[in-house]
């Protein structure tokens, strides 16, 4: 028999890592930032995380689902987007959406070409409902009543790392510098914050 050719396998970092925050606090950017910039890739387990994700309740909104995903995988990180909630007030009640192809439109610092239409194909844009500024209150207030004691719940475990800024663009390289600690062997070493 002909011995089997060694191969190497690249295997992406491993962090456990839960991103927390209010409704447009930028946990999809920051997210997306992660993946890019550590090679990593975004995976879920169980499948009452799997569930929470696609109702988008956000997951762990109590203590209950918190312990409950410590039982599914060992956590070993929980970032905190922590943003003022009039800065969220104001980056959600100004964005507005192109419903086919879910482009995104902020009328603050990402504006359409012309007001109310999409760039691309003049079609009109619209408000979701979780925009209004009456359900963005709603979402707020009940994001904090809920979340207070899952944070604590972290920070007694010592895996809490609060971020506080009203810019995601600001608050990335201390998410990013802090990453480093946690994933040495794959910070580009010299190398400036991505963006």
């Amino acid at each position: 028999r002909k011995p089997l050719p060694r191969r190497s396998m690249v295997v992406p970092p491993l962090l456990r890592a839960v991103i927390m925050g209010p409704p447009g606090s930028g946990k999809g950017t920051v997210s997306a930032r992660i993946i890019k910039h550590f090679g990593m890739k975004h995976l879920s387990s169980g499948d009452l995380l799997r569930d929470n994700m696609q109702k988008k309740t956000g997951f762990p909104r109590t203590v209950a689902q918190a312990e409950a995903l410590d039982k599914e995988c060992q956590i070993d990180t929980v970032i905190d987007l922590d943003v003022p909630f009039e800065t969220i007030k104001c980056r959600l009640t100004a964005r507005w959406i192109h419903p086919a192809s879910g482009r995104v439109y902020n009328l603050e610092f990402s504006p359409p070409k012309v007001q109310g239409v999409d760039d691309i194909t003049g079609e009109p844009l619209v408000q979701r409902d979780d925009d209004k500024p009456e359900t963005v209150t709603k979402r707020l207030q009940a994001y904090d009543a809920q979340t207070k004691p899952v944070l604590e719940y972290y920070r007694e475990r010592g895996l809490l790392k609060s971020f506080s800024g009203t810019e995601t663009n600001k608050i990335w390289p201390h998410i990013y510098a802090f990453l480093q600690t946690k994933l040495p062997d794959v910070s580009q070493k010299g190398a400036a914050t991505p963006r």
